[in-house]
């Protein structure tokens, strides 16, 4: 009797302790997945901006490329990302401990590894986010326009070739500080977006100013004024297709990534128990070495 009981206890301690296994995480292989998700999508998307793929830029030059350009952009942060958190979760769910002997539900520990990887992805996107905001306020804060608060404008980086050409002379005196009629005319430029666009008093007075800065007749200020008030019109529209580029191709990347993580840990664990993959990856089983049993007609 004692030792029928002895046995039970030890089954249901057993028990116990491999459901518990079953249920928690290993932080080891969450974290290596998110290092490798982070590594890889750093080199790919240095790759991409080295060949010139990068999603926006407040650069001339990109805001004058075409809008295929800035679509496979998109297209390639949302390839990268596959690859990224695919490589990731696959290395959480292959060095992942097996699951115990002791299984009630069949898939359990397909569920298991996948967990793995939705983890490990979930910590690579909030350790790229971090770093992310890191580096943004680094570069806001040594940005020359917080040398003065009358002086910023949100339209200097966008607009900054606009107001060049805007208050383009010939001839100006030496040491003219133009930040504060910059700042100013790059405030009324951002209007022209706006429903009502640029108003009549607004245009009035940047022809004044134009015409006071660079010793232009009134004609060709008003002819500068107008031309730089188009173009900024289609420099801001262009930047916010871009923003939205940016905004889709990074939320697809985001939520693909999560479903390539859970499929790469899922196959990482099946590769690391030397079984095939399940019947929903059947078609990738082609690249599993172990011998599959065929069917018996």
């Amino acid at each position: 009797m004692a030792i029928e009981t002895l046995v039970q206890d030890n089954l249901m301690e057993g028990g116990l302790v491999a459901a518990e296994e079953r249920r928690s995480i290993q932080w080891s292989s969450v974290i290596a997945g998110a290092l490798a998700s982070g590594a890889m999508s750093f080199i790919l998307v240095s790759f991409g901006v080295a060949i010139g793929l990068g999603v926006s830029s407040a650069s001339p030059t990109w805001r004058d490329a075409s809008a295929a350009l800035a679509l496979l952009s998109g297209l390639y942060l949302i390839i990268q990302a596959i690859i990224s958190f695919g490589f990731g979760g696959y290395i959480a769910g292959r060095i992942v401990r097996p699951a115990p002997a002791l299984a009630t539900i069949e898939d359990d520990g397909e569920r298991r590894d996948g967990l793995h990887g939705l983890t490990s992805w979930a910590l690579a996107v909030l350790i790229g986010a971090a770093l992310l905001a890191i580096i943004g306020a680094a570069a806001v804060e040594r940005s020359p326009m917080r040398s003065g608060a009358g002086n910023t404008t949100a339209a200097e980086p966008l607009l900054s070739y606009e107001l060049d050409k805007l208050f383009r002379a010939p001839r100006r005196p030496p040491n003219t500080d133009m930040r504060e009629a910059r700042a100013e005319a790059g405030r009324i430029l951002m209007t022209s977006s706006s429903h009502n666009g640029v108003s009549v008093d607004d245009r009035n007075y940047l022809v004044q100013q134009v015409a006071a800065l660079t010793g232009l007749g009134a004609p060709d200020a008003e002819r500068r004024v107008d031309a730089s008030i188009a173009d900024s019109h289609t420099a801001i529209s262009r930047a916010r297709r871009n923003s939205v580029i940016v905004a889709f191709s990074v939320a697809a990347a985001a939520l693909i990534g999560a479903a390539v993580a859970w499929a790469a840990a899922v196959a990482g664990g099946r590769h690391r128990d030397g079984e095939p993959l399940p019947n929903w990856m059947a078609s990738s089983n082609r690249f599993h070495r172990g011998r599959r049993a065929m069917p018996v007609p």
